[in-house]
Parts: C-alpha cells; structure tokens; sequence
C-alpha cells in the first residue's frame, strides 16, 4: 500500500513541478520582453509548457516504477517508452521554436521588400512548418521503435498519387497564383480584361484572384485561368488609356472645317479638365465616306484607364454644342431609292 502512496506523491510532486516551471518561464518571457532580442522571447516561449509537461511525465514515470504494473503493460516503464516520449517533447520544442522564428523574422524580412511573392511564400512555410516538422519526428519515432516504413511509405504513396489526381485543379490553381505572383501580369488595382470580364483586381490569393467588374460584382477566378488565357492588363504599360469616338456628320459638309472644330474641341476639353491628356496630343481622322455620312475618328488620351466615360461624356457634350454653333449637321441613316419608269 505504501509504494501507491509514494507514487501518488511522486506524481503530486511532478505537478508541482510543471506549475512552478510555467511561473518561472512565465517571469523570464516578461523580463525577455523588455529586452531588443527576440530571440529569447522565441526560446523561453517555446520551452515553457513542453518542459512543463515533462515534469510531469517524468513523475509519472517514476511512480509507475514504484507500483506493480499488470502483465502487458511493463512496456510503460522501459526504456523505448521513456525515449519515445522525449522524441515527442523535443519535436514539440523544435516545432514550436522554428514556427515563432520565422514569425517573427519572416515578417520583418517580408516588410523590406515591394514584392508580393516573399509574403504568399513566407506564408505558406509559415503554416506548413509544424507539420513538416513532426512528419519528420513521426518517422524518426518509427525508425527508432525499428518499425519498417517502406511499407507505409508505398502506401503514402499510392494514396497521394490518388489525392492528386483528385486535387489537380487546386495544384495547378497554386502554381497558377505562384505564376502570377512571379511573373507579375498585374497587381491590386489593376484593369484587366479576360475571357470577356472587364474589371479591377482586388486581390491575387494563392488558389483564386478576385476581380470587381464594372457592374459592382465580385468575380472569383481560378489562379489556373489566367496561367491559360489572354489577359489584356489596362494598368500597364502605365495607366493612361486610347479613347476612340466615332463622329459623323452629313454630306456636303466642308470637311477641312469639320476636322479643325473636332481638333478644337479636344483641345479645349483638354484644358478644361484635368483628367483628358494634353499629351500625347489628341488627334482627328477623317476615315471614310459612308453611306449616308462623312465619318471621322477623335483620339483622346484619358489620364486614367478608368475615364473612358468621362472623356466620352464631355467630348460628347461640346460636340453638340459646337455643332450647334457651326451649324454642322448629324445626318440619320437614309437611303435614296431611283425608281426606273418603264414608258413602253
């Protein structure tokens, strides 16, 4: 009865222990806080509760040596079981020391460059290194416990040739956005154009890109679209846009006058307002006889991609105005029909 009691106390005292372990930690990560290094706020934050744990481990431990333990479970108290154990609260420190590191360094790194590759990378080590780590001590456990793990790598495997074909469409999503991030078609804030969708990109994430159309609508597109579509980018080389405006005005209008009203009223639309180009110079073309009017073509520079119907609104406006005043005429589609009369 005496050796339970002890192994009752030996485990109370592991208790007691780990408590008294989480407050000294605890005051050293304040004292640690205060200091420009954070390398001691990653070490004692990493060490803190695994050595807590093992305290108490090592109590229970201890007390299972103390009592009887039934047959098939002698196991508990050797020496693979302690060593397992340890494998597990050092793969616990190291995963929990390299994910706070590159946290925290990562970040800072991250911040001192423009590009936004670094940060969708950091990002994707950051929540995949805890795993990597104890996928890496799992198997170290299984070579020390002398398991063999060809097996269960062959099935691994033949599983993950299976949940790749299942997941392709996210792979080739992933690797589209990594593309895109690389190669930089576009950023935030662009105007793009593809497969007949006109709008800005909002964000570029590492499955999909969102895009608000002009309609106010969000659109989600698989990263994997751009890496197989045209897309024609508005924002690049530099943001000013072409705006082409058809005018057509009757025949037997003089048209040297009509191309010099034209020219003047670009040139005034761009002094009156900031967001038409004064350069490049807007320009006037006289194209074609049409069936039933002279047409010409108006070239406006607009500073912004996103002003082709402001520039078009007020050109526009003057037209009819001017026109007005000139006395030029907007014809209407007609049609002259000659009727042959037959006197036979």
């Amino acid at each position: 009865m005496i050796e339970y009691l002890y192994a009752g106390l030996t485990i109370l005292a592991g208790f007691i222990g780990g408590f008294l372990i989480l407050k000294i930690f605890s005051y050293l990560e304040k004292k640690a806080a205060c200091t420009e290094n954070h390398m001691d706020d990653i070490l004692f934050a990493s060490i803190r509760k695994p050595l807590a744990i093992s305290a108490v481990f090592i109590s229970i431990y201890y007390a299972l040596h103390q009592i009887p333990l039934p047959d098939g479970y002698a196991w508990l108290v050797g020496a693979k079981a302690f060593n397992v154990a340890f494998i597990i609260i050092a793969t616990w420190i190291i995963s929990d020391f390299f994910h706070s590191f590159i946290s925290n360094y990562g970040r800072v790194l991250c911040s001192k460059t423009d590009s936004e590759l670094d940060d969708k990378i950091f990002s994707i080590l950051e929540s995949s290194i805890k795993y990597i780590i104890w996928f890496l001590g799992f198997v170290y456990i299984l070579n020390y416990l002398e398991i063999e793990i060809t097996p269960i790598i062959a099935s691994a495997g033949v599983a993950s040739i299976a949940i790749t074909f299942a997941a392709k469409d996210i792979i080739s999503n992933f690797f589209g956005g990594a593309m895109i991030l690389a190669d930089k078609p576009f950023q935030v804030g662009d105007r793009v154009k593809i497969e007949g969708e006109l709008g800005d990109i909002v964000s570029v994430g590492v499955r999909s890109t969102r895009v608000k159309t002009l309609n106010h609508q969000m659109l989600t597109i698989p990263n994997s679209v751009f890496s197989t579509s045209i897309v024609t980018n508005y924002a690049m080389p530099d943001v000013k846009l072409k705006v082409k405006i058809p005018v057509s005005v009757a025949y037997g209008s003089d048209v040297k006058r009509v191309k010099e009203v034209l020219m003047e009223i670009a040139e005034t639309a761009a002094k009156e307002e900031d967001y038409i180009l004064e350069n490049p110079a807007p320009s006037v073309y006289f194209l074609e006889y049409g069936q039933s009017s002279l047409n010409y073509m108006m070239v406006i520079w607009a500073g912004r991609f996103n002003m082709s119907w402001e520039v078009m609104d007020k050109i526009n406006f003057l037209i009819d105005e001017k026109f007005n005043e000139e006395g030029i005429e907007i014809p209407f589609p007609q049609m002259d029909v000659h009727l042959k009369k037959d006197f036979s």
